[in-house]
């Protein structure tokens, strides 16, 4: 079990290094202090750019995918005793995504975990990513609004582990992903509820031919 505890801890510390401080970093800009105020990729899109916001999202996705992938694979003998790779898998990807949400290095001010997710799924189990890109484009297309795309996105994890995998550990750690992932957009909720949520009107189907 303890072996289990350092390997999570390593992944929140993996977590906590956020893509859109360290391209930031580079151009001299912190995106928590433009637009929505998130670390996250949209954020980073919708004040710095295309090429800006893929790079944050490439490093987002990396490591939640390193956190799962790699972690899990260190040797600490005893301390490693009847826990399964998989559920270390699980714990390590679940903890690369709270650090990305509330990064030490980072003043516990970070982006909202989706892109993370997706790199942590990549590797625990890629074909559950399908449906899930495939709610989230529908949702954007219909309503312009990334946040409810995203937690509309991070539920279909439930249905799709249940079906591909039926019930157990990987079911367990989706239903809680999910809940997590509502937790950290609840502010989209509320501003979807005021009428100030912000839509990405370009990706909506209504405007594709206009």
């Amino acid at each position: 079990m303890i072996g289990l505890l350092i390997k999570v801890i390593l992944s929140y510390l993996l977590g906590s290094v956020s893509g859109s401080m360290v391209i930031g970093s580079l151009r001299h800009v912190d995106i928590r202090e433009k637009g929505s105020g998130n670390a996250g990729g949209t954020n980073a899109f919708r004040t710095q750019g295309f090429k800006f916001a893929l790079f944050v999202v490439l490093i987002d996705i990396g490591k939640g995918f390193l956190a799962a992938w790699l972690f899990p694979r260190f040797e600490f003998g005893e301390l490693d005793a009847y826990i399964s790779f998989d559920v270390q898998a699980l714990s390590c990807g679940f903890a690369v995504v709270v650090g990305h949400c509330y990064p030490l290095w980072h003043g516990f001010r970070g982006g909202k975990g989706a892109a993370t997710t997706v790199g942590a799924l990549l590797f625990i189990h890629p074909m559950v990513v399908i449906p899930m890109i495939t709610v989230w484009l529908i949702v954007l297309v219909l309503t312009g609004w990334v946040g409810l795309a995203t937690m509309l996105a991070a539920v279909t994890m439930i249905p799709a582990f249940l079906w591909l995998d039926g019930a157990g550990g990987r079911l367990w750690f989706a239903v809680a992903l999910a809940i997590f992932m509502i937790f950290t957009h609840r502010s989209n909720l509320r501003d979807m509820l005021n009428g100030t949520e912000y839509r990405f009107e370009k990706a909506m189907i209504r405007n594709w031919f206009g």
